[in-house]
């Protein structure tokens, strides 16, 4: 069980339960073509990111396997709400978990994504106890993979179109890191 103390402070970010008052700002990450080209879902309206949000607000810890614990990131120097990041509990027998993030494209290539991630890495291991967590991206989004890379997980498969989204068929990259190796 995970139930982390919130917000957690990072060297410039706030990792935060989500609040209403973040609807306009949600709207404006996920109804972008660019921010939702590989997620499962499409451009959402006001009333789609809203219903998201209103799942987001409760998501803050770790019950059970398959909970996931959704934080919104915040930048300390603006205030302003920048993305999310996702940890998943995909099994307790396996100790395994999956890593997860979204963010505005106007803060994108500046470290922000890696240094949430690398927060949620260290909350899935060291107080989840985990002993492995995935990241999973369509192949073709090298932006994710790469982060994924930066973050220490290290490539190991390609499953061809493994799914179905948005009227296409589409590979999906899987990567990994060990608690060993992230220590």
């Amino acid at each position: 069980m995970l139930r982390p103390t919130l917000p957690i402070e990072t060297d410039r970010l706030l990792l935060r339960p989500f609040t209403p008052d973040d609807l306009d700002a949600l709207h404006d990450i996920q109804s972008r073509p660019e921010v939702v080209r590989y997620l499962y879902f499409d451009v959402r309206t006001v009333d789609e990111v809203r219903t998201s949000l209103e799942a987001r607000l409760s998501q803050t810890s770790l019950e059970r396997e398959n909970d996931a614990m959704v934080l919104a990131v915040q930048r300390k120097d603006t205030g302003e709400l920048i993305g999310d990041v996702v940890l998943f509990w995909r099994s307790e027998a396996n100790k395994r978990g999956e890593l997860g993030f979204v963010f505005h494209p106007d803060h994108q290539g500046q470290g922000f994504a890696a240094e949430a991630a690398r927060e949620m890495l260290r909350l899935g291991f060291e107080e989840l106890g985990l002993h492995r967590i995935e990241g999973r991206c369509d192949l073709r989004n090298t932006p994710s993979s790469s982060l994924l890379e930066r973050l220490g997980m290290r490539r190991e498969g390609v499953f061809l179109e493994n799914e179905y989204v948005k009227g296409e068929w589409c590979d999906e990259l899987v990567l990994a890191i060990l608690a060993r190796e992230f220590h």
